[in-house]
């Protein structure tokens, strides 16, 4: 950062929120609306912090990087503003008119990083390639995704609205790591957008031509920077959508008899899916997932240690279907509920930790009032419940059993928190709300026996 994002970003910000009020005052819906706006606010916040503490407190990173390299666009558009188009649309062919340029851009290489700094160059464009409002941008249009989640999740438990908000727009570790020049402001947007028109698209069945495109933009830019978000979205989509098929069999036997056979077949429509979208990404293959894990955790834990991070071990990985899956238990506590405040070495780390603990307190409390046949009925009955908890276990397994470091974990988790945290959210209603309809129906039935006269009136 440097003087020119003292003077032009407050200039710009008085743009923004000038058509973020009266976008807040067109929300018809009166429940909803005063989140619109403190949303919003974190975000900024979010992606201004992360600047700044790269700059003073990491002396540089990826987000840096992503600005450094964004530059060589802006400096293209100053020459010839058709050169910049076309680095910025030209999806890495030859051209001899911008290999000047791009010989220049360090991740021009890295197909999954050149998304970013593409963007982070589009946005450069309006804003004179000052980073905070880039930074801001991209906040900006990850918000975008997030209140497109809010959405569904509000239209399907109205009364849990306050928690909900507070599960998708305020944990700080998402507002925080998910706002800024990153590559997880982009997909965690996407992520929102893709959620929110498989649900209205697909299971509510609503504007479906307008909500499979918008669907179909949303995993192109999931695939096309963080594959492995969608190879978990997807399981998960499959399984829900079975779900709602299977709900509406009248019949609770021939519905228990069915689940397996939902089981059965989404695995198979998942692998196929998941085949299909990693053809052109040989790191994310199914037959070289297990090598790619784990050159990724030596690599992250050998610079982890080097750097002086936060490393964490899982015990000895030989790149092994068999030995990765035997994992899962401690990669995906990894991912729910650690580091333990004990873990901390940082303040960065001590935000996670508290996250970490509260996560597990809610989890350990839900446990500890829902009997595992309530909760297993509770899940069953309720699909994105479902939908939620197999895209953060999966979500959490894969990207614990591949970080070795907490300080990449914190970023990495971020897309399953809302989903998890929400999950449990509505968890504890479902199971509040039966517990009071069985104190109510005790009661009634009390009364009747102590009193035949109130049956009769």
């Amino acid at each position: 950062m440097d003087i020119k994002d003292l003077f032009l970003t407050p200039v710009y910000l008085l743009f923004i929120y000038a058509v973020a009020f009266m976008i807040n005052n067109r929300i018809r819906n009166k429940v909803i609306r005063p989140y619109f706006i403190p949303a919003l606010n974190v975000k900024i916040i979010g992606a201004i912090a992360l600047g700044l503490i790269y700059q003073f407190y990491y002396y540089g990173g990826d987000t840096y990087n992503y600005f450094k390299d964004s530059k060589v666009i802006w400096e293209a558009f100053l020459d010839s503003p058709f050169k910049a188009i076309s680095i910025i649309f030209t999806d890495r062919q030859y051209d001899p008119s911008i290999y000047e340029y791009v010989r220049r851009i360090y991740f021009y290489v890295d197909p999954n990083s050149y998304h970013v700094v593409r963007l982070s160059g589009f946005f450069g464009l309006f804003t004179f390639h000052t980073y905070s409002l880039i930074a801001i941008f991209f906040a900006i249009t990850c918000f975008s995704g997030m209140w497109a989640l809010y959405k569904v999740f509000y239209d399907l438990y109205p009364h849990l609205h306050k928690k909900l908000a507070y599960a998708i727009f305020f944990i700080p570790s998402v507002f925080f790591w998910g706002s800024g020049l990153l590559k997880d402001t982009i997909t965690l947007g996407a992520l929102g957008w893709m959620f929110h028109a498989f649900y209205f698209g697909i299971i509510k069945r609503q504007y479906i031509v307008t909500n499979i495109v918008v669907m179909f933009l949303a995993i192109l830019v999931v695939q096309g920077i963080k594959v492995y978000i969608l190879l978990c979205f997807l399981p998960a989509a499959f399984f829900w959508i079975f779900m709602e098929y299977r709900a509406r069999i009248r019949s609770g036997l021939l519905r228990f008899i069915t689940l397996p056979i939902v089981i059965a077949i989404s695995i198979p429509i998942s692998y196929r899916a998941i085949t299909k979208i990693t053809e052109e990404n040989t790191r994310y293959q199914l037959d070289n997932i297990t090598a790619t894990t784990k050159t990724t955790a030596e690599w992250l834990r050998t610079v982890g240690t080097s750097q002086g991070g936060s490393v964490y071990s899982l015990g000895e990985f030989d790149g092994t279907w068999t030995n990765m899956i035997s994992k899962a238990p401690v990669a995906i506590n990894v991912s729910l509920y650690r580091p333990y405040l004990w873990e901390a070495k940082n303040p960065v780390m001590l935000l996670s930790a508290l996250e970490a603990t509260f996560f597990l307190f809610l989890t350990v409390r839900i446990l500890i009032q829902i009997k595992l046949s309530r909760l297993f009925s509770i899940l069953t009955s309720q699909p994105i419940l479902l939908f939620c908890l197999i895209f953060a276990i999966t979500f959490s397994f894969a990207v614990g059993v591949s970080s070795y470091n907490f300080g990449t974990l914190v970023r990495y988790k971020i897309p399953m928190m809302p989903f998890f945290l929400s999950a449990l959210y509505i968890i504890q209603s479902q199971a509040i709300k039966k517990k009071k309809k069985k104190i109510f129906q005790n009661s009634f039935q009390n009364n009747t026996l102590e009193n035949p006269l109130v049956l009769k009136s």
